[in-house]
């Protein structure tokens, strides 16, 4: 009879992963933490996905993490953690609860490098660097160096990684992840629950609602806190009752269905069409929840202060006033009762309506292409891929995942988006995530991941395909293909974009030539080439196809195409 397995720290772990619904953990192996990589290879109801670098595996963590709740990647110690912070670092800036898993050098290996001054492999002679580094992209960060209290930190981290929606680190010596240790409860651990103080909150809302119930033209500014948080419920509340009409960031881009009459459309400052802008200009009462406000939102900041409301989990302000002990939840539970109570309540506005296909990509595609229609622009390529989304009615099966890139920017233009169906690096601003985000946020969602990357930002982590062929998942990566960062050279020099061949791009710009084709046969993905309107149609059918491999498709399109978007960014 085969003997029963030790249960261990390890195990512990897991078990609290499986508990909250993680059932797929990203991970690269290496020695120090090979006692928790073959327990997550035994472990009952979790998957091992084994990706093919370190960025693939964070950047799938983080984006599995924002729709599923929580997520896991685990780690070799130093040259793999190192390896893994800049998505950590997104991560921790975009609210995204990861849960980064490590070990270290253990007892018996610090001992010997104390006593003979040995340098242990993979790590800069500090042993504790790891666990520094990541403190200042985590909210918690741990390494444990028995199984002693090792079950009460694991908890207290993954209860910080569920209050604050945001990362944490834990490591462990080699050898405790193997220990023995007891089995955790069967209770899954919940986030804390921070309530507000009481009159600091009345104050809060009572001085919001001077400023509401004044203004003639308010307008719901939301954020990506309220999706992370699980407050789209009290968000769709507040706007049933008030009759506000609302607007997102581009991160917080779907924190609701995009459909009813209240949404106006997403803004994204110059890149938005210009009926959002128009709306949010004129606005006269900016009520702002749970959004993060970047450099993207100088121009509301500059110009609205005064008129907003700011209520975030960290902070909340009224205008010129800012209160301390106020959280996001309460602060709209608050006010929606205020709404309730109060007279000439909800309003009766509605959002201007939605831009009839062709719009609003026709009208924003570069002009130096309309007498060449065939050509694939940024605009033409969703232009076309929308309208056969909506045609083919698949749009609520679809998770978008974006880099920073212009693709994104063109894309903050859709409308009718599922919740939680557009996953972005809207803040962070990084160029490759989007390709690495695609089995997290398809394993996650349960939904195919459309990933939209160009080709730069592809390259990075080009080997992420081939981790969706290994595991079987049908993700459909977009590249866009015009040799060039064009996001980069819009912020460089605008100029470039211009016809002539005195109008040239940073030799830094310029990007090496790629067969794709080739690139995903080796790989063992389909692949698709585009290089007209009609070939996109074409491909667009052919996507309909049930299959268990991933498909690449190279759209071609002008190295000097600037989308409008683009171009009103770059001349603010």
């Amino acid at each position: 009879m085969k003997p029963t397995k030790e249960f261990t720290v390890a195990d512990y772990l897991l078990t609290r992963l499986k508990q909250l619904n993680v059932t797929e953990v990203f991970q690269i192996p290496g020695d120090y933490v090979k006692h928790f990589t073959q327990a997550l290879e035994d472990f009952n109801g979790i998957k091992t996905i084994g990706t093919s670098n370190e960025l693939d595996a964070s950047y799938a963590a983080d984006a599995y993490a924002r729709t599923r709740g929580l997520g896991a990647v685990s780690l070799q110690y130093g040259v793999s953690t190192y390896s893994a912070l800049n998505a950590i670092a997104g991560a921790y800036v975009e609210r995204s609860p990861v849960v980064v898993i490590s070990a270290t050098p253990g007892a018996d290996a610090r001992q010997i490098g104390n006593m003979y001054n040995v340098l242990y492999h993979h790590s800069t002679g500090n042993l504790n660097a790891d666990q520094e580094i990541f403190e200042r992209v985590t909210v918690a960060a741990e390494t444990l160096s028995s199984s002693v209290d090792a079950p009460e930190k694991i908890d207290n981290l993954i209860i910080a990684a569920l209050t604050h929606q945001r990362p944490v680190y834990i490591a462990c010596y080699k050898e405790v992840w193997g220990e023995p240790c007891p089995k955790p409860s069967n209770k899954k651990l919940e986030p804390k629950i921070i309530k507000s103080e009481a009159a600091e909150l009345e104050n809060a809302v009572s001085q919001a609602w001077t400023q509401i119930s004044q203004s003639k033209k308010p307008l719901i500014f939301a954020g990506v806190e309220l999706l992370r948080h699980n407050l789209s419920k009290q968000l769709e509340e507040l706007i049933k009752v008030s009759g506000m009409l609302y607007t997102t960031t581009s991160l917080g881009k779907t924190v609701l269905d995009e459909k009813g009459d209240k949404f106006i459309g997403t803004y994204s400052d110059q890149a938005s069409i210009p009926e959002v802008i128009k709306i949010v200009e004129a606005s006269d009462c900016i009520l702002s929840l749970g959004t993060i406000i970047t450099d993207d939102y100088l121009w509301l900041v500059e110009n609205k202060f005064s008129a907003m409301i700011q209520v975030t989990t960290q902070e909340m302000r009224v205008g010129y006033f800012t209160y301390e002990n106020v959280t996001l939840k309460d602060f709209i539970e608050a006010l929606t009762e205020r709404f309730k109570k109060a007279s000439g309540y909800p309003l009766k506005a509605v959002a201007p309506a939605q831009p009839k296909f062709p719009e609003p990509w026709r009208s924003n595609s570069d002009p130096k292409y309309n007498k060449t229609p065939e050509v694939i622009t940024f605009n033409r390529f969703f232009e076309r891929a929308t309208y056969f989304l909506e045609k083919q009615k698949m749009l609520d099966d679809i998770v978008f995942t974006f880099g920073v890139s212009s693709s994104m920017y063109v894309a903050t233009n859709m409308y009718g988006l599922s919740k939680n169906a557009f996953i972005s690096s809207a803040a962070w601003q990084c160029i490759g995530f989007e390709t690495g985000a695609a089995s997290g946020a398809q394993l996650g969602s349960g939904k195919q991941a459309w990933t939209i990357a160009g080709d730069g930002g592809f390259m990075m982590v080009a080997q992420a395909l081939s981790t969706l062929v290994k595991y079987k998942i049908n993700s459909v990566i977009f590249v866009m293909s015009n040799g060039v960062y064009a996001i980069e050279q819009v912020y460089v020099d605008m100029d470039s974009f211009k016809e002539g061949s005195s109008h040239k791009f940073d030799e830094f710009d310029i990007l090496p030539k790629w067969d794709y084709q080739a690139l995903a046969k080796a790989f063992g993905a389909k692949s698709y080439r585009a290089e007209t309107v009609k070939e996109l149609d074409e491909v667009l059918l052919k996507l309909k196809e049930k299959t268990d491999l991933p498909t690449l498709v190279e759209i071609v399109i002008p190295q000097k195409d600037l989308a409008q978007q683009m171009e009103r960014l770059g001349n603010e």
